[in-house]
């Protein structure tokens, strides 16, 4: 007979069954919790690591010169009000609060922001700039006092990015208006100074809104979640991801304070894009919309950067005015219901108007061949990635004023010349220095000057015709015994047989010869045969040795055809040869930097002007004045048809066969530029030094109004009279009797006077003048 099983007995085979899935569970459980536990210490690990070290590579800042005020500058009001539209002065009608500028008259006050130089430091003051013509005619501080000097800050013009072309401007906390904190929280993160890096609240309140609306409307995350995603994760949309993010943001919390992690997300933060460079933070963000510091903004302008946080692309302000606007003023009155501000507060913030500055504007373009140059220039000194992620400071000699000049000067020019056949396709470069110093003030690189690519002003190695014969003329000039400005040459056709057996006929460029002429003639002329018969007198191989003083480091074949430019330099080349000419024989090596800090503000490097006399002043005095008959009386005298008789300058057109190079290298007493005009491909084009590149730089230098060159007539040179017909020495007191330079010791011997009839005979003539 079977025994019934008791209750009790199945009651223990149940609870037997069950228990070795308890058992595994707890296990499992235990062996998930050790995994938890390890990838957030892994977590937290990557947390501290990132968030304690080097938290974001920040590119080399590059600034322009600051412009310096002090009376007698000269500086025309309108130029002064262009740097400060450049720099974001706000235009108030007082100047009140670092950034202001009001204008009355010639008379401009403004509030200057301070900047940390290379020497120090550089207090904000309020100055009030007098102008009388183009000049400044006063300097004075907010209470009357005489200023001997004042210093804008810098116009930043660019940086050194690293690959991922992240850029941002670093800011502390106490450096940003309150407003900023307060609509930044009162707008992403209400429970901010409450939650632990996640708040319950706001995910309850996301998931509620979402659920009612049908569709995602709002999110949960708080400011120190949003800094984890940018700050560490991706943008994928997972589970996972997002409870790794919570994770991170509780670890996050539980190692720094509140004002350290909103201090990084002020940082952090993505709020737009610029072509290929991220701008990253409200610092930069301020820059690129508004063109001022943060600590400048107002309610407005802080309501329309926190507003875009929300979506940078759909609400920029420059593609998407409207939408930008109706965002910006749904925040204030989020910060109105608030309390943060009052309501007529808001009411005023809403009718401004966005006041985003237009795109392109001198504070918000590039100069790709300048910040090229700069680039290469610091590779002498710098790694690679202490230029783009170490936040260097690099302080240079660029001039935007003269940038612009220029940039207007050539596309003017080339807008004129488009009617010629073939002026589309000819490209450009312009270099633009101080003769004194050899900065660099100004670069062009092409004819379209914002676009990156082929820097012509360094890189386009073209023959330079023309331009190599000063350095003929001073090679002779070199020897007084030998040669002075009216030693007689011919300018006669001739050849000369090659060690190939070529046979070099040189031509003049009109086809004609010109007999017997002055030698400073040659060079006023740019006549080729007197020029080639002159050099293989002093032999091309001393020809080659001056151009080596001069400053050209490329080694040429004693050719005679070099003696007319066959040999090729890039427009800096050119510069270089031309500033030892413009210096009085001085040899300044080019440069564009001045100093560079570290990224708090350390003195780092100072790259001090450096200068060798490399040639006998009095030669290159008389070199010069050959170089100002080129502009009186020679291939340039066209500029005088626009520029004023009174304005002294000196220069040389060069031309390359079949007008492939129209070149122009001139300079007056504070400006040296030269121009280049060709084509990529070598092809002929329809200009010649003097109906191009003398065309260009006309119009700059009547844009830019330089001071007439006025060189010291060295001890070692005299003047004297002579007779302009025989060249033989002369008296003041004879008709048509000029006055020329030559070393002492090789001047003429001076010529009897002519009597007093030459007086009277003037004098007679000038009654009847008057008469008639």
């Amino acid at each position: 007979m079977t025994r019934p099983r008791s209750p009790r007995s199945r009651s223990k085979r149940r609870s037997g069954g069950f228990r070795p899935w308890l058992g595994w569970a707890l296990k499992l459980g235990l062996v998930g919790l050790v995994i938890l536990a390890g990838f957030a210490i892994y977590l937290d690990a990557v947390v501290q690591e990132k968030f304690s070290g080097k938290r974001w590579t920040v590119p080399a800042k590059v600034y322009a010169r600051p412009l310096e005020l002090f009376v007698g500058l000269k500086l025309s009001k309108d130029d002064f009000l262009k740097e400060l539209d450049a720099l974001g002065y706000r235009r108030e009608s007082l100047s009140n609060g670092p950034g202001a500028a009001s204008v009355a008259g010639s008379t401009v006050d403004l509030n200057t922001r301070g900047f940390q130089f290379y020497e120090g430091a550089e207090p904000a003051q309020r100055v009030r700039v007098r102008f009388s013509g183009d000049y400044v005619a006063g300097l004075t501080q907010a209470n009357g006092a005489n200023l001997a000097v004042a210093r804008l800050e810098p116009l930043l013009i660019g940086g050194l990015y690293p690959a991922h072309h992240e850029d941002r401007v670093l800011v502390k906390l106490d450096e940003v208006p309150a407003y900023l904190i307060e609509t930044l929280v009162a707008v992403e993160d209400r429970e901010y100074f409450n939650h632990f890096g996640v708040s319950p609240k706001s995910i309850a309140r996301a998931f509620w809104v979402n659920a009612t609306a049908g569709e995602l409307r709002q999110g949960g995350s708080t400011l120190t979640q949003q800094l984890v995603k940018n700050f560490y994760l991706t943008n994928e949309r997972s589970i996972s991801r997002k409870a790794t993010e919570a994770m991170m943001a509780v670890l996050l919390e539980l190692h720094y304070d509140k004002r350290e992690i909103l201090e990084a997300y002020l940082n952090e933060v993505f709020l737009g894009q610029d072509g290929q460079r991220a701008i990253h933070g409200f610092g930069l963000a301020s820059q690129y919309f508004f063109s001022q510091p943060i600590s400048e903004l107002k309610l407005h302008q802080i309501a329309m950067l926190v507003g875009m946080v929300k979506g940078p692309s759909y609400y920029n302000p420059r593609r998407f005015p409207e939408r930008a606007l109706e965002r910006r003023n749904l925040v204030i009155d989020l910060l109105a219901e608030q309390g943060v501000v009052t309501m007529d507060e808001a009411a005023a913030a809403k009718q401004k108007p966005l006041g985003v500055t237009q795109r392109g504007s001198l504070a918000d373009s590039s100069y790709p061949a300048f910040l090229d140059l700069v680039k290469r220039q610091l590779r002498n000194d710098y790694r690679e990635e202490d230029l783009t992620d170490e936040g260097l400071r690099i302080f240079t000699s660029f001039d935007p004023i003269l940038q612009s000049k220029a940039e207007t000067a050539l596309n003017e020019t080339l807008k004129r010349l488009q009617g010629r056949k073939g002026v589309d396709q000819v490209e450009s470069a312009m270099v633009v220095s101080n003769p004194e110093t050899g900065e660099i003030q100004a670069l062009i690189g092409s004819r379209q000057p914002r676009f990156a690519g082929f820097n012509r002003a360094v890189d386009a190695v073209r023959p330079i015709g023309s331009l190599i014969k000063p350095a003929v003329y001073l090679t002779a000039l070199e020897r007084p015994s030998q040669y002075t400005l009216t030693s007689w040459v011919t300018d006669e056709p001739f050849s000369v047989k090659g060690q190939d057996g070529q046979v070099w006929r040189p031509q003049n460029y009109d086809r004609r010869a010109h007999g017997t002429i002055y030698l400073y003639q040659g060079l006023a002329n740019s006549y080729n045969l007197s020029t080639a018969k002159l050099g293989l007198e002093l032999g091309v191989p001393n020809v080659l040795k001056t151009l080596e003083r001069l400053g050209v480091s490329r080694e040429w074949p004693a050719y005679p055809s070099m003696l007319l430019g066959a040999g090729a330099l890039s427009p800096m080349e050119v510069a270089t040869m031309y500033q030892t000419l413009a210096n009085g024989g001085f040899n300044t090596p080019l440069r564009a930097i001045r100093s560079v800090l570290t990224a708090e503000g350390e003195p780092l490097k100072r790259y001090p002007f450096q200068i060798q006399q490399r040639f006998d002043p009095g030669a290159i005095y008389l070199v010069q004045n050959a170089m100002q008959r080129v502009m009186r009386e020679g291939t340039a005298r066209s500029v005088y048809s626009q520029l004023p008789s009174s304005l002294t300058l000196a220069g040389k057109t060069g031309t390359t066969n079949d007008s492939r190079d129209s070149w122009f290298a001139g300079f007056s007493q504070d400006l040296l530029a030269v121009v280049w005009l060709g084509r990529d491909d070598n092809g002929k084009t329809p200009l010649t030094g003097a109906t191009g590149a003398l065309q260009v730089w006309t119009s700059f230098m009547r844009k830019a109004d330089p001071l007439p060159l006025d060189m010291p007539m060295p001890e070692n040179v005299v003047q004297a009279w002579i007779d302009p017909h025989s060249g033989q020495g002369s008296d003041p007191s004879c008709p048509g009797a000029v006055q020329i330079p030559y070393i002492r010791g090789s001047e003429p011997v001076a010529g009897a006077p002519c009597g007093l009839g030459a007086p009277v005979d003037s004098v007679m003539d000038w009654v009847r003048g008057w008469m008639q």
